[in-house]
């Protein structure tokens, strides 16, 4: 599957729903994340039941200031509507596939009640 073009208009309902949704927060100037992005797509074409996201941080200013984003490319990982991480950085290839499986593994019931806890 391709990657998604995220917006302030889409986001919310793209990974609002159940499943995994990566996204990379990137701009065509910077230098990492163009280099990184042959390597999103290619996570994208191996794992079909996730969906990839792209939020260009040029022209989706407000997405990329509601997330805090200070550095780029970041990629986050969101789980049945919950972020379960965000890191800068560009991931190597090994280092993408090992965060989608660790996301695959997680307990979103006990990530529910952690962040339940955390809330009083």
């Amino acid at each position: 599957m391709a990657t998604v073009a995220l917006t302030a208009e889409n986001f919310d309902e793209v990974t609002g729903k159940d499943g995994i949704v990566l996204v990379d927060f990137w701009a065509s100037w910077c230098g990492p994340c163009v280099r990184f992005a042959p390597t999103y797509e290619r996570s994208s074409e191996k794992h079909e039941e996730i969906t990839f996201g792209k939020v260009d941080t040029e022209a989706q200013q407000t997405l990329a200031a509601k997330f805090d984003i200070r550095s780029i490319p970041t990629i986050m990982a969101i789980r049945d509507g919950v972020i379960v991480f965000s890191q800068p950085g560009a991931l190597p290839e090994s280092a993408l596939e090992n965060l989608i499986e660790q996301v695959e593994k997680l307990d979103m019931d006990d990530v529910r009640q952690q962040l339940a806890s955390h809330s009083h």
